[in-house]
């Protein structure tokens, strides 16, 4: 898929105010400083689409892109060990949750996971709900570039290992670089596949 045109339609703190639910949609969630931001403007080719930090939580709504006029991206609130208080993160969650029980055009949910890290409770437990409710994900290793190939192979290794102890699959995962510009092509392929099969 080549991405002609991202253009920024709202923000708000309530699904109910999101664009009207008519084409597919694509959401992108992972604890804060994943690397979610930047990966979204790899995607979608334009460097300042989605606003980058290096102060956890910045993104604080749900963020609606019209990519190529046919289908949405959304960039949601992180969540995790940012630097907010509780009611801001249970606002978080609330915000969040509504979102992805309600929103009917969702095809699939992008759960970004720092390649570095040993599978993470507040990660292992986030999927596990997403199964129970039955909501379409896959899982996207970000930061490829940070390990060598034989350490990359290995966390990921245990990951899945873990992820085999709830799970009798492993949902599909991809692998990405915002700095070797690794698996943009792969997301954009997944999300051309599965736009077909949306139906209103």
């Amino acid at each position: 898929m080549q991405i002609k045109s991202a253009d920024f339609i709202i923000s708000n703190t309530d699904y109910k105010l999101c664009p009207k639910a008519n084409i597919p949609e694509y959401a992108f969630i992972g604890r804060s400083n994943v690397g979610k931001s930047s990966l979204i403007n790899l995607i979608t080719g334009k460097k300042h689409l989605a606003k980058i930090s290096r102060k956890p939580g910045k993104t604080q709504l749900i963020n609606h892109f019209l990519i190529n006029k046919d289908w949405y991206l959304v960039d949601l609130p992180g969540y995790g060990y940012a630097t907010v208080s509780k009611k801001q993160k249970e606002e978080f969650q609330k915000i969040i949750f509504s979102y992805l029980e309600n929103r009917r055009n969702l095809m699939c949910l992008f759960v970004l996971l720092d390649c570095r890290h040993k599978p993470q409770k507040i990660d292992l437990e986030f999927m596990q709900w997403l199964g129970e409710k039955q909501i379409p994900f896959v899982m996207i290793f970000t930061k490829t570039d940070k390990l060598g190939k034989i350490s990359l192979q290995k966390n990921i290794a245990n990951y899945k290992k873990e992820m085999l102890k709830e799970w009798e699959e492993i949902p599909q995962c991809f692998f990405t670089s915002t700095l070797d510009r690794k698996g943009n092509k792969e997301i954009l392929d997944f999300i051309e596949k599965t736009n077909p099969i949306f139906s209103l």
